[in-house]
């Protein structure tokens, strides 16, 4: 993966060049289509059509172009034809990833890839946030995903740090105490 994610940093950053040069809002929207073409890429029918040898360039593009909202953004357009043309359509997932970093460094936001045990309730986010930003020192943005495998409690992963208040932590912990 590590040489898809170098294939993929150039485009990134390029993409980000452009699009920071307009308002939060035009960025937004790179960042909104730039998603939407990043999950169509990933599509097994689409990339096992777009591999026939009688499928040309321009008409991946229009199918993947068809995918997003109109207007479709320049930038965008001109981000997908060069990776078409280059043969690097399939990296679009990872230079959605690198671009989606770029902007949250911009905006000093950490993503907060939080695992709960069961479904977190609507009201209980932004408290959940609000006390996670304190303990993490930094803004963050909530990945939330439900893992029932935890038992209980919740595990969040900011960048590198983990803080796991979960059930099966406290089991393991307890286990490998007792097993010294």
């Amino acid at each position: 993966m590590a040489q898809l994610a170098t294939l993929a940093r150039p485009y990134a950053q390029a993409l980000f060049q452009v699009a920071r040069h307009f308002d939060d809002g035009h960025l937004s929207s790179v960042s909104q289509q730039l998603k939407t073409l990043a999950t169509v890429s990933q599509d097994p029918e689409l990339r096992q059509w777009a591999s026939h040898p009688q499928v040309s360039a321009q008409q991946i593009a229009e199918v993947m172009l068809a995918s997003l909202q109109p207007p479709v953004l320049e930038p965008i357009q001109n981000l997908l034809r060069v990776l078409i043309d280059n043969d690097r359509w399939c990296a679009l997932h990872e230079v959605e990833q690198q671009f989606h970093t770029l902007l949250n460094a911009q905006h000093r936001v950490f993503d907060a890839h939080i695992s709960s045990a069961f479904a977190l309730e609507p009201t209980q986010l932004p408290a959940l946030i609000a006390a996670l930003e304190k303990r993490f020192a930094r803004r963050l943005h909530p990945i939330v995903t439900v893992e029932p495998a935890l038992i209980g409690g919740i595990r969040v992963v900011v960048g590198d740090e983990v803080l796991d208040t979960s059930v099966q932590a406290r089991l393991q912990q307890m286990s490998a105490a007792l097993t010294q």
